[in-house]
């Protein structure tokens, strides 16, 4: 089955489907073995670069196709509420959103993050959303699953995050230095070496969860950027078990009937 998109911006093969077509993303090197990708008509067995205006075909399977990057929670006129599997981007999800109609852009998970993720379906909806995210009237909750046992059942941590655009990671420190960030977190349950925890973000930076928590001695589980190695090794965990669980706005304006209304995702992090 044929699934054909028009490049927007200079962007490697790789990068663009990641961010293009989530199943295209799911078996990509096996599409390159068979050569079941097409740039400009031609046929591609290799990450090559593209340029503005290049036509990019995929030529999946039924069961490829088939393979969910997400599910619906929720849609109204206003806005579609999805639960994103781990592995999917951001982008790859509102692509999709796209081809079934408008559809806006609000806020992202990182890729290896599951969960749930809210879309604009108008343009009023998107700016009532936009600034609901802005002045921090959306509630986050995510679980995680962290290597240790936590010092307390419940804290509020505070920290400084600093962004390094080039190696696309940020750096955590007590120093004020960069941004403050300030996560909370509460003991759910606990294993011989790792804690299930509930995650309140009271600021949403990039890497806010991952990085704080690895720089508060517990990482999360699976984690392969800020993680433990050795840890993640001997577990054969090659996926971060953290989720975006719980989605709450406290809107007003075109969006004042979902006000206090708790959306949840269906994926675990344990």
């Amino acid at each position: 089955m044929l699934k054909k998109y028009v490049v927007a911006q200079a962007a490697s093969l790789k990068n663009f489907t990641d961010n293009a077509c989530a199943q295209a993303s799911f078996c990509f090197r096996t599409l390159l073995k068979n050569k079941e990708i097409r740039v400009n008509g031609q046929k591609v067995s290799k990450d090559v670069l593209l340029k503005k205006g290049d036509e990019v075909c995929y030529y999946l399977t039924e069961a490829q196709l088939l393979r969910k990057a997400f599910q619906t929670v929720y849609e109204d006129e206003n806005v579609l509420v999805v639960d994103k599997e781990s592995g999917v981007n951001s982008e790859a999800v509102f692509s999709a959103l796209q081809e079934r109609g408008e559809c806006y852009f609000i806020h992202r998970l990182d890729r290896n993050t599951a969960g749930l993720m809210i879309f604009a379906c108008s343009p009023k909806a998107e700016e009532e959303l936009l600034s609901a995210f802005r002045t921090r009237k959306v509630e986050k909750i995510y679980h995680a699953t962290v290597v240790g046992k936590m010092p307390s059942r419940h804290e509020i941590l505070t920290a400084y995050l600093k962004k390094n655009e080039k190696t696309a990671t940020v750096h955590v420190s007590s120093s004020p230095v960069g941004e403050k960030i300030i996560t909370e977190y509460e003991v759910l349950s606990e294993g011989e070496d790792v804690s299930l925890l509930r995650v309140t973000l009271h600021t949403g930076k990039t890497h806010q969860i991952r990085a704080h928590l690895a720089f508060y001695g517990h990482p999360v589980v699976g984690d392969n950027k800020y993680g433990d190695e050795s840890f993640n090794r001997a577990r054969h965990a090659t996926r971060q078990k953290l989720v975006a669980k719980t989605l709450r706005l406290k809107a007003d304006g075109v969006l004042s009937y979902l006000s206090e209304r708790a959306f949840c995702s269906s994926h675990e992090a344990e």
